[in-house]
């Protein structure tokens, strides 16, 4: 018998064989296959062999990720020919994906973009009847404002002239479908699923909009044995970024859809992680002291050079920002020591000088304050591969996915507001389940920020006028989330996680925990006091250049005015006398987080045993 025609395959051997070592051999092997499931397992051996190739040094990036996509797709068609002829059908996982979004208009565009294209260049499962067949997108409203929910169904429409199965899911739905429960029930599940009236019922915050979502899943579901659920949060897209030296490029070169499947065809796991790349994943509270020490370095180094001098901003870094590099304490996370600084690369392209860099380089300072390093962004990296899954011990909230048994390990806790949801609802998972909560290095990339302007970024937890960016919310709740995540990981070591954990035990870790994040927070608001007034100094008092030249040159003039207006945000968000830090000092207040703390963990148990009736 002679297997289905595979030209995509024979055409990348040929031209990649003398390069690529591996593949002459998978050409003996295509030469002697005479069966369509051989031909189709030859394929994921040749995945790996481009995706090294495509990954290593001065590869020839593109034509090898044309010749990678195409494969995909062919393999693909001959999947689906396989079960028409074997009259099975194509009987890989469907996917639900769920994206919450909150006031996001131009985040959701570019995240239901990615996917178009990841469905297009990939095409997982098909569209030969016009939209992809195994993939459905719930579009989860969470947004107040009247305006930017007509926008998201204006692009739930667009995609569906796409190909995509979008629906939307609304906020009359949403409070249907909870109010369709039994009355025991919701009030069981309120602090998991919101108790907002039907008036107020939007802002519920990302884990309460997610768990809604999962009674839109149930809905749907038609074969609990063959769907994977995705959830995916507006901010992010399906896709990784490569560094060059012309800057950033954002390439489609993941096949998640493909890879996923086999995992969970392939393994017991029950939820599985993906990280992020680009922005950072966390909040600028956690941020401030290293990336003022970088700004420090731009300035020191831009000292030293001419204004008219092309721009000397341009060399790619030594090493690339390793994991966690942004985080002003990522030893509590337990990776390793990073440099002191990292270098700024400048954004612009073609011929410019020292004033257009700093021009530019200001303009983005206070996009800080919603989550953008400049110098610290994340980069893919394709390390040992694609394949290898590791032990999960966090929750990568806007990329995760599980089965239908999966949906039972939901991120708590939503209605205490706190950051470090995702890692703390992980070291339960984990503590519960073990190896089957899984990661795998296929991460998004993370975008806090759209070309629309901060002005159209709506970020919870932040708040701007035209005078300074408050994110005084945020920090307070990076805080007590930081003793959640903490208090939670320490109990999970001494009990049961399977048991109510007893009272006791809880405010024991909690006040352990409150004691060390005290000086640890204590010691870097110091040193981000001392940081700020020795960038003030550098920047403002030193008499460089760009001071001088500002008199004259109006593009400096604007750019020392949002210096300004981000070292004095800096010292409003994180000095003396910032809210979030009084609030953290003091003791009445912490004693009220911390009986929430307390009785969230303490009432665990039941709201997780009320959550698994639903299944």
């Amino acid at each position: 018998m002679k297997a289905p025609a595979s030209p995509c395959l024979q055409d990348c051997i040929a031209r990649y064989a003398p390069a690529i070592p591996g593949l002459a051999e998978l050409g003996k092997q295509l030469a002697a296959t005479r069966d369509a499931d051989a031909l189709i397992e030859l394929y994921e051996h040749a995945y790996p062999l481009l995706e090294q190739a495509m990954w290593s040094d001065g590869a020839d990036f593109h034509p090898l990720l044309a010749s990678y996509q195409s494969l995909f797709r062919e393999q693909d068609a001959l999947i689906r020919q396989r079960g028409q002829n074997a009259h099975t059908g194509d009987t890989r996982h469907h996917f639900i994906l769920g994206i919450p979004v909150a006031d996001r208009p131009p985040h959701l565009r570019a995240c239901l973009e990615s996917i178009h294209q990841v469905c297009t260049r990939f095409d997982y499962g098909g569209h030969a009847s016009g939209v992809w067949d195994k993939i459905r997108i719930i579009v989860s409203e969470d947004s107040r404002d009247a305006a930017n929910i007509r926008r998201h169904i204006e692009l739930v429409e667009a995609y569906r002239q796409k190909g995509l199965q979008v629906i939307y899911y609304g906020l009359d739905e949403q409070y249907a479908l909870l109010h369709a429960l039994p009355p025991h029930t919701r009030e069981q599940l309120g602090h998991l699923l919101t108790t907002l009236p039907r008036e107020k019922f939007y802002l519920k915050g990302q884990a309460a909009n997610r768990n809604l979502s999962y009674l839109k899943f149930l809905q749907l579901t038609e074969d609990t044995r063959n769907t994977l659920y995705y959830l995916i949060d507006s901010d992010q897209s399906l896709c990784v970024n490569r560094q060059t030296a012309s800057g950033e490029e954002t390439v489609y070169a993941l096949n998640y859809f493909h890879a996923i499947d086999r995992i969970f065809r392939t393994t017991d796991t029950l939820m599985l992680t993906g990280k992020l790349v680009g922005d950072p994943p966390v909040s600028p509270a956690v941020m401030a002291a290293n990336f003022l020490d970088d700004v420090s370095a731009f300035f020191t180094r831009l000292a030293t050079l001419h204004a008219g001098q092309a721009c000397q901003f341009h060399a790619l870094p030594d090493q690339p920002a390793g994991d966690a590099a942004y985080h002003d304490m990522a030893g509590l996370f337990g990776f390793d020591t990073q440099p002191a600084t990292f270098p700024y690369l400048c954004r612009l392209g073609g011929a410019h000088d020292h004033v257009a860099c700093l021009a530019d380089f200001s303009r983005r300072l206070n996009a800080f304050f919603f989550g953008e390093h400049l110098t610290r962004k994340t980069w893919f990296r394709y390390g040992a591969g694609l394949r290898p899954l590791a032990p999960a011990r966090t929750v990568y909230p806007g990329n995760y996915i599980v089965n239908y048994a999966g949906l039972r390990y939901i991120i708590p806790f939503g209605h205490l507001r706190l950051r470090m949801s995702g890692p703390t609802a992980g070291r339960l998972i984990a503590a519960d389940i073990g190896s089957r909560f899984a990661s795998f290095n296929m991460p998004n990339l993370h975008r806090r920020t759209t070309e629309a302007g901060l002005a159209d970024d709506f970020r919870p937890g932040v708040d701007m006028d035209e005078a300074r960016v408050d994110v005084s919310n945020e920090f307070e709740r990076q805080f007590f989330g930081d003793l959640m995540l903490f208090s939670t990981e320490a109990l999970v070591k001494r009990a049961d996680v399977t048991q109510p954990f007893a009272q006791a035990a809880i405010e024991a870790v909690v006040n352990e925990k409150e004691t060390e994040l005290l000086a640890l927070y204590q010691h870097k608001h110091d040193a981000i006091v001392a940081k700020n007034r020795q960038l003030d100094a550098l920047v403002f008092e030193a008499g460089h250049w760009w001071q001088h030249a500002a008199e004259h040159t109006p593009d400096l003039a604007q750019a020392l005015r949002h210096v300004r207006a981000f070292i004095d945000n800096i010292d409003y968000n994180f000095g003396e006398h910032a809210l979030a830090w009084r609030q953290i000092q003091t003791a009445e207040h912490r004693a009220g987080r911390k009986r929430q703390i307390v009785e969230a963990l303490m009432n665990y148990r039941a709201e997780r045993d009320a959550w698994d009736s639903l299944f």
